[in-house]
């Protein structure tokens, strides 16, 4: 087999479209710019690249998006995917509305699907929220509650699956996953605090060094509430810290035992609990997308004869 010669930045726009196929997402050459991965380019090498990937047929492009060979269908699906997201974005913001009039909790993303304006039939809406420090697992106590007795435990509109308290912005799953979550973030409520934590996990641009992290919604003001503060008055002080001191212990009993069968390296990826977190993701979502993308990144290498720079590359190491 001929091996192909792919330049640094070759590599960084096949690895970009690599990921985003990860998710039948197909990409137009405005979002390569923007999201290519590890390397600063302009717009002209961008395109540049790109030209001599499609020459060499790794990749292709229709109606002006690029993929890798034989998955033009996914146009079509992004397409619908995104026509649908408009109705969610409505949904979310009214369910922000309610989220942010619940004690202790200081702001209010959209992550996931919708936050990169994609809705499926199978898609959930994802909150990101940002608690008080030391009420983040009454909080969370309380926003299940809401969803389990009020909701009837529906997921659709509702899925509050990640919090961190706001003496505690830094995630620390350094990766080409949680850094495409981050960018893409959505805020909904609290834009200052949102400021805040997107300055802490200045991290995300040595993945994405291309975008700028423009405005990406009208977040709603942070705002005093009668019923909430009342609340909070009642739960101030060494109660309050009490209660959700058993909120936490309960909750990971629980989970340990429910998820007994998970090591202690898989249960803090997946179920990271501690004070100042709570992440529920047990279906391992995160260690699934980087499983695949690294063995993407070595099927395309084996196909096609092609070398990418180390740093497309993640070690199992790495990954977790």
């Amino acid at each position: 087999m001929v091996q192909l010669s792919l330049s640094p930045l070759g590599s960084s726009v096949l690895s970009t479209v690599i990921y985003f196929s990860l998710f039948k997402h197909p990409v137009t050459i405005a979002e390569l710019s923007a999201y290519c991965h590890f390397l600063k380019a302009s717009d002209e090498e961008v395109i540049e690249a790109v030209r001599q990937l499609q020459q060499d047929g790794l990749l292709e492009s229709d109606n002006g998006y690029y993929f890798l060979p034989g998955e033009s269908a996914n146009i079509n699906r992004r397409i619908r995917g995104e026509a649908r997201a408009p109705g969610f974005i409505k949904k979310a913001k009214s369910y922000s509305s309610l989220i942010a009039l619940f004690p202790f909790v200081r702001a209010v993303f959209i992550s996931g699907s919708l936050s990169k304006g994609y809705m499926d039939e199978k898609s959930d809406i994802d909150y990101f929220i940002i608690t008080e420090p030391k009420r983040l697992w009454l909080c969370r106590t309380l926003l299940v509650l809401y969803k389990k007795l009020i909701l009837l435990n529906s997921h659709k509109h509702f899925c509050v699956n990640y919090f961190i308290d706001s003496a505690n912005l830094e995630i620390p799953d350094k990766n080409i996953f949680t850094a495409t979550e981050l960018v893409f973030i959505l805020p909904m409520y609290n834009g200052e605090l949102y400021r805040r934590f997107r300055k802490t996990n200045r991290w995300t641009g040595d993945f994405y060094p291309n975008l700028h992290n423009e405005k990406r919604a009208v977040p709603l003001d942070f705002f005093e509430h009668g019923f909430r503060n009342l609340l909070e008055y009642l739960f101030k002080g060494s109660f309050g810290e009490m209660l959700d001191e058993w909120c936490f212990r309960t909750t990971i009993r629980y989970w340990k035992k429910k998820f007994r069968d998970f090591d202690e390296s898989v249960f803090d990826m997946e179920l990271r609990s501690k004070k100042n977190v709570s992440k529920h993701h047990p279906q391992g979502y995160q260690r699934k997308i980087l499983t695949m993308y690294e063995n993407r990144l070595n099927q395309i290498e084996h196909t096609y004869g092609i070398r990418f720079c180390h740093d497309m590359k993640l070690t199992e190491t790495e990954m977790l």
